[in-house]
């Protein structure tokens, strides 16, 4: 089972991008019943909690360091989670990873996450 990350990309900073993370598949509603969380890991540093969503998508929560600039979202029909970045900064370059909870609601715990996806590339230039 494999979850996939994309939309991720090179953007000078101030500006925006959207990544996508779906499962592969016939198994693209398995996580339909997870919550989703967002991460990112820059060179050198630990995997950095972004913030996640429900099962259900009614409920949100964010990294304090980021509230205001991100924003998660889900599409129960398409089982697809969404961050929209805004005002992008240097510090923001990373690997981006979306993971399944295994739970329906969220954490900023790596281990409580059970898949992963690969991790999509995030450069911001300045």
């Amino acid at each position: 089972v494999q979850l996939q990350a994309s939309g991720g990309g090179m953007v000078q900073a101030g500006g925006s991008l959207r990544l996508s993370c779906a499962a592969s598949g016939r198994m693209s509603r398995m996580f339909s019943n997870n919550g989703m969380g967002w991460f990112r890991q820059a060179p050198g540093k630990e995997r950095e909690f972004i913030g996640g969503i429900s099962w259900k998508g009614e409920s949100t929560v964010y990294g304090d360091s980021l509230k205001g600039r991100f924003t998660i979202s889900r599409d129960i029909v398409k089982n697809a989670v969404y961050l929209e970045m805004n005002s992008l900064k240097p510090d923001d370059t990373a690997v981006y990873y979306c993971a399944a909870h295994r739970g329906s609601y969220y954490s900023a715990s790596v281990s409580d996450y059970a898949y992963w996806g690969q991790g999509t590339q995030v450069t911001v230039s300045s």
